[in-house]
């Protein structure tokens, strides 16, 4: 939507994401990204950590059961989502204000790591993998023996 301030962040998870239940009974889930740029310093012949930022996210519904089904401590993920601002009093009657990320995408980083991917069904339990459904053989390109590629049926590959 315009005027909203989308942003992606990839870092780690500081801990297992938190889920817990509105009184009407709405999943949302809560957890911290943290991101650290990280520079080659010449100089020294090193990498070198800068800043760490720590940002709060959040996501409801399906997605939230999802996200703490899935993701635990650790975890370098890729988030995008909403920055949104909200006003809050603390304990001493202090206005403080804190910014979030509410996501509206987030999953593993694939940089450093592998991942098994398992679809859910629409009622938001796990479901058997797609690729089950099918051949367990790899799909290969439709190449026929001359090396010319031959024309697929309709039967997509994935």
């Amino acid at each position: 939507m315009p005027g909203e301030t989308v942003l992606t962040v990839v870092g780690n998870l500081t801990a297992d994401p938190e889920l817990r239940y509105t009184q009407n009974g709405l999943p949302v889930v809560n957890f911290t990204i943290a991101s650290t740029p990280r520079t080659f310093d010449r100089q020294a012949n090193e990498w070198k950590d800068g800043e760490a930022l720590f940002l709060r996210a959040s996501a409801w519904r399906d997605f939230a059961e999802h996200i703490a089904g899935s993701l635990t401590k650790g975890m370098r993920v890729v988030a995008t989502g909403r920055l949104r601002q909200r006003n809050y009093q603390d304990r001493e009657g202090q206005t403080r204000t804190a910014i979030e990320l509410e996501v509206d995408e987030i999953g593993p980083s694939l940089r450093y790591a592998t991942a098994q991917v398992t679809r859910a069904a629409g009622n938001g339990s796990a479901a058997q993998p797609a690729a089950s459904q099918r051949s367990q053989e790899p799909y290969a390109a439709p190449v026929s023996e001359d090396g010319s590629w031959t024309v697929p049926s309709d039967d997509t590959p994935f």
